[in-house]
C-alpha cells in the first residue's frame, strides 16, 4: 500500500525561467491570438511539441515546435500541421496528447469541436509513424471518434496494452473515465475512475493531463482539477499497473497552481493546463498552458512526485 502522506511536491518543482517558451505570433493569422495546451513526445533525440493555436478566425489548429533538450525551442514551423477536416471538427482541433504505443505507432488524441458556441465536442483519434513525426511529414492516419456524439474530451491512450487491450483515459464531465478496445474503434468497459472531491481544490471537475507514465508503482497520472471559482490546478494520481481503473493514490494538494502573471492573466485567467510531458534523465518536463494564452514548462524530479513504498527503490521506465 502506498504511504498516503507522501508524494506532495513543492520545493522540487521549478518553473523554467525562460517561460513562456511559446507565445502567440501576431504576424501569423492562424496563431495570432493564443498558443497553449501542448502535447509532447521525445523521439529521435528531440522533444516534439504539438500545440493548440487560435488565430483571427477563432478556429483551433495544431502547430509544431521542437527542442533538443526539452527546454529551449530549436524550431517552430510557420504553418499548422493538423487542421479541421471533417464536420465533426469543423470548429477546431484542440488539446493534442501524444502516445507512442507498443505497436510502434504514435497516437494523437484531441478534442474535435463541431460547434464551439453550443459546446458540441467529442474525442478525436488519429496516428502517425514515429519516422514521419521526426522527419516532419504530416501523413496522419484516418480520423475516428471513439464515442460518436458523446460530450467527451481530455483523452489519452496508455502506451502499453492492458490484458491485450488498448486503454483510453478520458473525461465525461465531471469525471475521469477509462475504456478499453481491441481495435481502437469499438470501445467497452466504460467506467468512471476519479470524481471531483467536495471541499477541495478539484471540487468542480477533473481531467487527465499528459498521457500517464509507467513507473514501478503503477501509472503516474498528472491531472487537472477545477474549483468553484474556475481556477485550474495540476495534481497527481497513481493508477494500478495492471488494472488502471483502480486509483491507488491521489494527492491532497496540487503540484502546480496559477501564481505567475502568465498563469493568472490571459484569455482565461487563473489556468494551468497540461497535455504533454516528457521524461529526461529522471526529470519530468511538464508542458502547460498558462491562462489559455502561452505554453510554459515546469520541471520536477520524478522520484519526488511518487509516494514512497517502504524501503523499495523507485524504478522509472525511461523513453
Amino acid at each position: 500500500m502506498l504511504h498516503p502522506s507522501k508524494g506532495v511536491v513543492g520545493p522540487s518543482m521549478k518553473r523554467f525561467p525562460g517561460n513562456p517558451i511559446l507565445k502567440p505570433n501576431p504576424l501569423s493569422p492562424w496563431e495570432a491570438r493564443q498558443v497553449f495546451n501542448a502535447g509532447a513526445l521525445y523521439e529521435g533525440g528531440k522533444v516534439h511539441i504539438l500545440y493548440r493555436a487560435i488565430g483571427h478566425d477563432q478556429v483551433s489548429r495544431l502547430g509544431y515546435a521542437s527542442s533538443y533538450d526539452g527546454l529551449y525551442i530549436a524550431e517552430r514551423l510557420e504553418k499548422p500541421v493538423f487542421e479541421p477536416l471533417t464536420p465533426e471538427e469543423c470548429d477546431g482541433c484542440e488539446d493534442p496528447r501524444l502516445t507512442k504505443c507498443e505497436d510502434g505507432l504514435v497516437y494523437m488524441t484531441y478534442t474535435a469541436v463541431a460547434d464551439i458556441v453550443y459546446g458540441r465536442f467529442q474525442v478525436g483519434l488519429t496516428h502517425i509513424s514515429p519516422r514521419d513525426l521526426v522527419e516532419k511529414r504530416w501523413r496522419w492516419g484516418s480520423r475516428s471518434y471513439p464515442f460518436p456524439g458523446v460530450k467527451d474530451k481530455d483523452a489519452a491512450i496508455l502506451p502499453r496494452k492492458i490484458n491485450g487491450l488498448y486503454a483510453l483515459i478520458h473525461r465525461i464531465d465531471p469525471d475521469i473515465c477509462i475504456s478499453y478496445s481491441s481495435d481502437l474503434r469499438n470501445w467497452c468497459g466504460l467506467k468512471a475512475i476519479m470524481s471531483p472531491r467536495p471541499g477541495m481544490w478539484d471540487n468542480l471537475k477533473i481531467g487527465i493531463g499528459p498521457p500517464p507514465i509507467e513507473v514501478s508503482e503503477g501509472w503516474l497520472m498528472v491531472y487537472h482539477g477545477v474549483d468553484m471559482n474556475k481556477v485550474y490546478r495540476l495534481g497527481i494520481a497513481i493508477l494500478d499497473k495492471e488494472h488502471p481503473e483502480n486509483v491507488i493514490y491521489r494527492c491532497e494538494k496540487p503540484i502546480l497552481e496559477p501564481e505567475e502573471e502568465y498563469e493568472r492573466f490571459g484569455y482565461v485567467p487563473n489556468v494551468v493546463f497540461s497535455c504533454g510531458a516528457v521524461l529526461i534523465d529522471g526529470q519530468l518536463l511538464i508542458y502547460y498552458g498558462g491562462a489559455d494564452t502561452t505554453v510554459n514548462l515546469a520541471i520536477y524530479d520524478i522520484a519526488e512526485l511518487i509516494p514512497s513504498r517502504l524501503e523499495e527503490p523507485i524504478v522509472v521506465k525511461e523513453p
